[in-house]
């Protein structure tokens, strides 16, 4: 059984019929205070899977501890969660003393109530292994890389793939897979909007440029690093990133920087989204 909530029916219904899983909702109500109340189906079966993307995660947190206890009172053994988009991880150090690690304590939090968490390229910078970040579950990690070629393929002739910062590395060199060029910029970050971005070495001079990112949220390191790809005197600037959180006006600042398309996958369910992750998820569910 696929449990999932009246706000991801579509992405539910697909993942459901790709994997051979019976769809269910989980009801909710919100009473006057702001609490939340959750009615699962009052049987379950011996192995169930909890859909729940963490794009603006706070209160779905409380939900998923609400439905993975009730979850294993009405039957549930074994529980597994498919976090499309997975919150929380960019914090994986403490920058000042006293802060919070997030990626720790809410990876702890999630192996905690589930056996197994599937997520899509959880941002995974000093970490390493997706296990470190959520101990005691099998973690597995679905990467949209393999997409990414094939994609690019069909819609750009021979771009050079470039990632915004450091952290982006590693989804740029995968998605290049060997077939196209490749390269970062470096990122210096002054504020959540404040970003300063220091182009590579590579001549990009009349080039196709595809900038490639995890994750966009203010998209103000990419609308910087456009800024200088102009400078630099390429021909073309297109955008792919896994997860479009895009909050505020990040999309209408990439387009008035002069990118041309902007694309990404629906871990987050956005205009953008231009290559589904149901598959990849499928078939991890498959294996595990």
């Amino acid at each position: 059984m696929l449990l999932h909530f009246d706000d991801e029916e579509r992405f539910a219904q697909q993942l459901a019929a790709a994997a051979n899983l019976a769809p269910r909702r989980i009801a909710r109500h919100r009473f006057p205070d702001g609490e939340l109340k959750l009615t699962l189906p009052p049987a379950l079966p011996p192995r169930v899977v909890v859909l729940r993307s963490l794009h603006q995660p706070n209160e779905k947190l409380v939900e998923l501890m609400l439905a993975a206890h009730t979850a294993r009172e009405l039957g549930a053994r074994e529980l597994l969660l498919v976090a499309p988009y997975l919150g929380y991880m960019r914090q994986d150090i403490a920058f000042n003393p006293g802060e919070a690690v997030s990626q720790r304590i809410v990876g702890r939090f999630l192996a905690s109530l589930f056996d197994a968490v599937i997520a899509v390229d959880p941002h995974l910078h000093r970490t390493g292994e997706f296990g470190a970040a959520v101990p005691s579950a099998r973690a597995l990690a679905v990467a949209t890389a393999p997409l990414l070629a094939p994609f690019l393929e069909r819609r750009v002739d021979d771009p050079v793939l470039i990632g915004p910062d450091e952290e982006a590395e590693q989804w740029v060199r995968a998605a290049a897979a060997g077939r196209y060029a490749w390269t970062i910029c470096r990122k210096t970050r002054n504020g959540d909007r404040d970003v300063e971005v220091a182009l590579p070495q590579m001549d990009v001079r009349g080039r196709d440029v595809v900038l490639i990112d995890d994750i966009a949220s203010t998209g103000r390191t990419l609308v910087q690093t456009v800024h200088g790809l102009w400078d630099a005197g390429v021909a073309n600037i297109d955008v792919f990133v896994t997860h479009p959180v895009f909050v505020g006006d990040a999309l209408d600042q990439l387009r008035a920087a002069g990118v041309g398309s902007i694309w990404s996958s629906d871990t987050v369910p956005h205009p953008t989204n231009a290559i589904s992750v149901v598959p990849l998820l499928a078939e991890a569910l498959r294996r595990l």
